[in-house]
């Protein structure tokens, strides 16, 4: 293995892991976060995202074939972190990680996704929990999403630790993209040759969530966590939809939970009869047989 930088004290270099995890402005301004964990390093790495640097534990007596061969790959940073300081970075009740990696955040646009027939995008309006951005974004890869779009400037980012934890390396897989406001989003929407039907939830909908057809093109909105969708959403919307509850539910399914059964919604339909209401054929999705 090539020479590393070696890091045993708090200094300047560490002071900047440890904004990257706790300072969601100076993150964004540098370009980059640290990713924790085999499986998100891995897809992070398969996905082709830029892997900036390499820490390990530099006290652990062997490191892993997984952890040496991503090391001994060629043009990347590496870092020898004492144990202490991978325990306080890797956040996890004191245990070191054996591997931390920084990953510059790719520049995505709203105007670079291209909606198509089948196409299948979740918006997730003004979240306030990353756990609940990390979960939606595993739930999209999960039932075939295209895109995961996050409204709201003051929404819960992607790339904060939980939300990447929480999306267990489906944030490498699917195009997460963030955007201002409800209007940008349905600017974008009306300009695509495949213009996909807008679909909100809410307790008080229209219909249920099944008898909405969403095998075209098709977004859907999950609101706030607390206050649901915005006003702007609410208006914005071709079709609200509630998901049917039974009657002795003491309350309505949080949001991480309501966008999962909206998608699964739509992928058991796009299985069951992968024609579009206007003859196009979708992909037939994860339970084709």
């Amino acid at each position: 293995m090539a020479r590393s930088l070696r890091v045993s004290v708090r200094n300047a270099k560490f002071q900047q892991w440890e904004t990257l995890l706790r300072n969601r402005t100076k993150r964004h301004r540098s370009g980059s976060f640290l990713v924790q964990g085999v499986r998100p390093i891995t897809m992070a790495v398969e996905h082709g995202w830029t892997v900036q640097e390499l820490l390990y534990d530099a006290d652990r007596p062997r490191l892993s074939d997984w952890a040496r061969g991503l090391l001994d790959a060629p043009h990347t940073e590496r870092a020898a972190v004492a144990a202490h300081l991978m325990a306080e970075l890797g956040d996890k009740d004191g245990e070191a990680p054996e591997l931390l990696a920084q990953v510059a955040i790719p520049t995505r646009r709203l105007s670079q996704l291209e909606s198509r027939p089948g196409w299948l995008g979740l918006v997730i309006d003004r979240p306030s929990s990353p756990g609940n951005v990390g979960s939606l974004i595993r739930s999209a890869d999960a039932f075939g999403a295209d895109a995961v779009v996050v409204t709201g400037r003051n929404a819960a980012d992607p790339y904060d630790p939980k939300a990447v934890r929480a999306s267990t390396g489906s944030l490498f897989a699917v195009p997460v993209i963030s955007a201002a406001s409800a209007h940008e989003v349905v600017e974008w929407a009306d300009r695509q040759p495949h213009r996909p039907s807008i679909v909100g939830t809410d307790e008080h909908g229209e219909r249920a969530l099944s008898e909405h057809d969403l095998r075209g093109a098709t977004l859907l909105v999950i609101g706030n966590e607390t206050e649901g969708m915005s006003k702007a959403w609410t208006e914005l919307t071709d079709a609200t939809a509630r998901i049917p509850m039974s009657p002795k539910a003491a309350s309505s399914l949080n949001a991480a939970n309501a966008g999962t059964v909206a998608l699964y919604e739509a992928a058991r339909q796009r299985a069951l009869e992968p024609e579009g209401p206007s003859g196009e054929r979708s992909s037939p999705g994860p339970f084709a047989p």
